[in-house]
């Protein structure tokens, strides 16, 4: 598996950008957990990320919008601090309710 965080800003001044913003965020939902309000942890395998990323292209508008990619290093305990509210589950263990 490839852990990412995927940062974004979409230009929301207009309907159509909110309709770019939600489609984004969306993206990355149904591949991850939202951390921040527009960035998100996920983990994809290589078939996957080039599926979310063919994804996300065609979402975002590239003259007004922006998508970044960042690979984590592993494992992720040991290289990613996180200091206050802090969301993230990890869902490849037992999750106990």
């Amino acid at each position: 598996m490839i852990d990412l965080l995927v940062c974004y800003d979409v230009k929301t001044e207009t309907e159509g950008g909110r309709r770019r913003l939600r489609r984004v965020a969306k993206i990355c939902i149904a591949h991850g957990q939202r951390v921040q309000n527009s960035v998100f942890e996920v983990s994809v395998t290589d078939v996957q990320l080039l599926q979310m990323r063919e994804k996300l292209l065609a979402a975002m508008d590239v003259t007004e919008d922006s998508i970044r990619l960042y690979r984590l290093r592993q494992p992720r305990e040991k290289f990613v601090e996180a200091h206050g509210v802090d969301k993230y589950m990890d869902f490849s263990e037992p999750l106990i309710l």
